[in-house]
């Protein structure tokens, strides 16, 4: 229970509004709600350092489940248990089991797009913003995929109604945070209505977490991936 702050693993406090904050490791300097009580401050570009590591994965890629894909980005050792990596990884995986599955997509191109745009999405989204980044990110991932812009028609409606779908799944979990188990409710979302709107159907997993133990937030047997939930109750995917 001790993945917190990545300086000294202390647990991290939210402020209320933000405060001008020194990077622990970059030493840039910017507005920030995020501290560890110890006083650490680590920006999110240091938080991501490594992330690059993740196009290898796709690029090699040939499985059609955006799950499978995910765990192995989980694995690499830039990911932590918390962090703005999984705005980008969720559509990441995403758009590398929709190309396996069939759908038309420049692979190279999207992961350089989608990596653009969740890194804009800040840490602490999901609580500050009302919009957790793991939803956005799968709303990122739609948008990509059918070339959404603010002036289209049906894509720009469809990539709302895909970050709408993965936030009420999300939602209806309820909190505290846990970016791995919202990466997932994301993930699944996204499956379901890819399959339903665009007719690419990707393989649909339901996964087992692991990593509770280093979750100090862990909802336990509240969470649908729970360990020793052998029959998970997945929330309603249905718009």
């Amino acid at each position: 229970m001790n993945e917190e702050c990545l300086i000294c693993k202390s647990p991290l406090k939210y402020l209320n509004q933000d405060e001008m904050m020194e990077c622990a490791i970059c030493h840039k300097k910017e507005l920030s709600k995020t501290i560890c009580i110890a006083g650490h401050y680590v920006c999110s570009d240091c938080h991501i350092r490594g992330i690059d590591s993740i196009f290898g994965v796709c690029m090699s890629e040939t499985s059609t489940d955006p799950m499978e894909i995910i765990e192995k980005m989980m694995s690499l050792p830039f990911c932590h248990m918390h962090g703005p990596e999984h705005h980008v990884m969720v559509g990441a995986a995403l758009l590398t089991a929709y190309k396996n599955a069939g759908g038309d997509i420049d692979l190279n191109t999207a992961l350089r797009e989608m990596s653009s745009r969740g890194k804009q999405v800040p840490g602490g989204a999901c609580g500050f913003w009302g919009a957790c980044g793991a939803g956005i990110s799968a709303g990122q991932f739609l948008s990509i995929v059918t070339s959404s812009t603010p002036l289209k028609k049906e894509p720009w409606g469809l990539s709302n109604k895909m970050t709408a779908k993965a936030l009420d799944s999300i939602g209806s979990v309820g909190g505290p945070r846990c970016c791995k188990r919202d990466s997932y409710l994301s993930i699944l979302a996204a499956i379901d209505f890819v399959k339903e709107h665009l007719g690419v159907e990707m393989t649909a997993t339901i996964p087992v977490c692991h990593r509770s133990k280093h979750n100090s937030q862990c909802i336990g047997k509240r969470c649908p991936f729970c360990e020793g939930n052998h029959e998970p109750e997945i929330v309603s995917f249905e718009l």
